[in-house]
């Protein structure tokens, strides 16, 4: 691997009551040079920007003391100063049981460096968890602490445990909801041992390299592309001195993780934890600071939600997940939506619309104003007439009147943007120049030689002393005040990826036509993966005609899931259908599936939603398939092209009405009823069903019994329209 070890400087203690006494200890690595939140970082820390209008940093403390963590010791590089200083006046430099210290560096360029800095202050004294903090999470770690500490007991060389949850990636995009790129895992199951990590796999190959002997040396080993790293580590203090005698690890998972995998001298192993009902989750970039915010105010994260962490005094939780602080101002024209959050202190004008959006203090927004999916911070002024959608508007920026924000906007602190003007999509504007030279993401973890320049300059910004912007006023407009960063070549595809608006329908059909055209399943060496992820050999398809029906049904159950998923996900995140049917169709060509199997999995999520939505009587529970029906069905329509799959789809609710959502029997002939009315039915596949299931078992009649005064209506309309003709 290229790095030179030194000789054994552990200082470990191996008596396990002596490490049963030491608190446990976590170390926080707060990442706050980034280039993927540029330009917003170059002035503030990331672990201090606002999350549903609390810092980032707080979620990650308040996890970390629910989950009986009693000694964090929070790393500090870039913008070090405003971290120490923000913990020092925080609840967080006061609480009983549990203290948070801060380690400070400016020598310190990558988290390997971080690591090495605190194995030299020796500090750490056992186990500890390492995160960084920009990480959400409601998980228990009762249950991985204890599996670490036995696998330690059994065997010394267990030195690390990730966690893991299942998240499975867009077949489009091959990246995950949180905007990272596909990853790929080799698991054995059993064991739960990490055998490959791979985050940046070369697609344009077709396939996956893997050693050979990681197949000969494991029984069963899984292939897994379903899985999110949470990272979040539970980690032995091996992991500290290897970091010391090991200089070239600089990154944790390209570096140390992929060192480990194929180190095979040192034997040292790491293993996997999922969770499942649990909430972990990392803010990578600003896909994912978006998507955590929706589950934030979805409350996926419980307890860590804005009325439990600020208090329900300060914070109210209203219908359609609105949160409201006690004294906003709200004209009583203007309209909510769902999902919104709006701060203390904050003022709305006449026939203003928001939804989908968080809305911070103190700021002040007038007339006729639109706002979808949007991230609006602190002391914002937005004028009469402008238009945003899903853009992140920092502290202190003004909007003139009629000023429009297209999709993917970012404003960094203080920009002022003037009259009339559209800012365009993906655009990131700030009171600092640009940096001449690009940067990467593939950069080290922490600053670069940059840092010094950037908290100097945003220092003066805080201070009396603002760049001479009077040249750039061009820029925004008349009035306005800002550079708008150019999109450098080549990482325009990056923009759209990352951006917290969603991904255009022209991209998602080029990247559908272009995985058209590449293989269906991934080989390696004879092997294949299936759509489950399971690595296979050429002599496991020989079984019998059973298995392979049983994988069908298998994979039909599994597709099913995926389609659920990604219909929630639209209903949540007020995803458009066109986008929504290109998901679904990237679905069915992943698990080979044909256009009836998407339309019986659309209905069923349709209905099993309309379930588990609130009712209390049959009536209302009607009233929930109607809603969801009339605004889902051009979803559900676009893949029932013929009579034949209609009828499926009936007899899909049959299978439904008898087994999954029992509630709905009494209720067959008008669902069916509604379905023919929203013309999702044709009143011939209707009948054509009623025809075949005359001959049928009696026992199979029963909804055909239920809906015969609704049939009679069909046939005796048909009759008349032909003596018409």
């Amino acid at each position: 691997m290229g790095a030179q070890k030194k000789g054994a400087t552990a200082r470990v203690s191996e008596d396990p009551e002596e490490l049963a006494r030491h608190p446990l200890q976590a170390i926080l690595l707060a990442d706050s040079f980034t280039t993927k939140f540029r330009p917003i970082t170059l002035e503030r820390p990331k672990v201090l920007l606002p999350l549903v209008n609390i810092p980032m940093i707080n979620y990650t403390l308040a996890w970390l003391e629910s989950a009986g963590v009693e000694e964090v010791f929070v790393f500090c590089c870039a913008h070090s100063k405003q971290v120490i200083d923000y913990l020092e006046s925080s609840e967080w430099s006061s609480q009983p049981n549990f203290s948070v210290t801060t380690i400070e560096s400016h020598n310190s360029i990558s988290a390997g460096d971080a690591l090495r800095l605190i194995y030299e202050r020796n500090v750490i004294h056992g186990d500890f968890v390492l995160i960084r903090g920009d990480t959400v999470s409601n998980m228990s770690l009762t249950q991985a602490l204890q599996e670490h500490k036995d696998r330690r007991k059994k065997d010394a060389n267990a030195i690390m445990t990730m966690v893991v949850k299942q998240s499975k990636p867009s077949p489009i995009t091959q990246q995950s909801r949180l905007g990272t790129d596909e990853l790929f895992m080799a698991i054995n199951p059993v064991t739960k041992q990490l055998l490959y990590y791979e985050d940046k796999a070369e697609y344009s190959k077709g396939f996956i390299s893997l050693d050979k002997t990681l197949i000969a040396d494991n029984p069963s080993v899984i292939l897994h592309n379903d899985k999110q790293d949470c990272y979040i580590d539970i980690c032995s203090q091996e992991v500290l001195s290897l970091f010391t005698d090991n200089f070239d690890y600089q990154h944790l998972r390209r570096h140390f993780v992929k060192g480990l995998l194929v180190d095979d001298i040192m034997g040292y192993k790491i293993f996997t934890h999922e969770i499942h009902s649990s909430y972990a989750a990392r803010i990578d970039n600003f896909r994912s600071y978006d998507t955590i915010s929706k589950d934030i105010i979805q409350r996926w994260t419980y307890p860590f939600v804005p009325d439990v962490l600020c208090g329900s005094s300060a914070i109210k939780v209203e219908r359609q997940g609105t949160y409201r602080a006690s004294d906003v101002t709200l004209s009583r024209s203007a309209q909510l939506g769902s999902f919104i959050f709006i701060g203390q202190g904050t003022k709305i004008g006449n026939d203003t619309k928001i939804s989908h959006s968080v809305i911070g203090e103190r700021c002040t927004i007038g007339s006729n104003v639109t706002i979808e999916g949007s991230y609006i911070w602190n002391n914002v002024t937005i004028e009469d007439g402008c238009q945003l959608r899903n853009a992140i508007v920092c502290d202190g920026v003004i909007l003139k009147s009629g000023a429009v924000l297209q999709p993917g906007v970012i404003l960094s602190f203080k920009v002022v943007v003037g009259q009339q003007f559209v800012v365009p999509a993906y655009s990131k504007v700030s009171l600092l120049q640009q940096p001449t030279q690009q940067d990467s993401d593939e950069e080290l973890e922490y600053a670069d030689s940059t840092s010094g320049t950037g908290e100097l300059r945003s220092d003066k910004l805080n201070g009396d002393i603002a760049p001479d912007l009077s040249e750039t006023a061009s820029e925004l407009g008349t009035g306005g005040v800002g550079y708008i960063w150019k999109v450098f070549e080549g990482a325009y595809d990056e923009e759209w990826r990352h951006s917290v608006a969603p991904i255009p329908t022209d991209k998602l059909v080029k990247l559908m036509l272009d995985r058209d055209e590449d293989e269906e399943l991934l080989t390696q060496d004879g092997n294949v993966i299936s759509a489950s992820g399971e690595l296979k050999t050429d002599s496991d398809g020989n079984g019998s005609e059973d298995d392979d029906n049983e994988d069908s049904r298998d994979d039909y159950v599994s597709f099913e899931k995926e389609v659920e998923a990604t219909f929630l996900r639209a209903v949540h995140e007020n995803v458009k259908v066109d986008l929504a049917v290109l998901e679904v169709n990237a679905l069915r060509l992943s698990y080979n599936m044909a256009s009836v199997d998407c339309g019986g999995a659309i209905f069923y999520s349709m209905m099993k939603l309309a379930v588990e939505s609130p009712h209390n009587s049959a009536s209302e529970l009607h009233r929930n398939a109607a809603d969801i029906v009339t605004t889902w069905q051009k979803l559900l329509k676009s893949f029932l092209h013929d009579i034949d799959e209609e009828i499926e789809v009936i007899l899909k609710f049959e299978e439904m009405c008898l087994e999954s959502a029992k509630d709905f029997a009494a209720l067959f002939p008008q669902i069916l009823h509604l379905l023919y009315d929203k013309e999702i039915l044709q009143e011939d596949a209707i009948l054509r069903w009623a025809d075949e299931k005359e001959g049928a078992d009696e026992s199979d009649k029963v909804f055909l019994k239920r809906s015969e005064k609704f049939i009679q209506w069909l046939r005796e309309a048909e009759e008349e329209e032909e003596e018409d003709e």
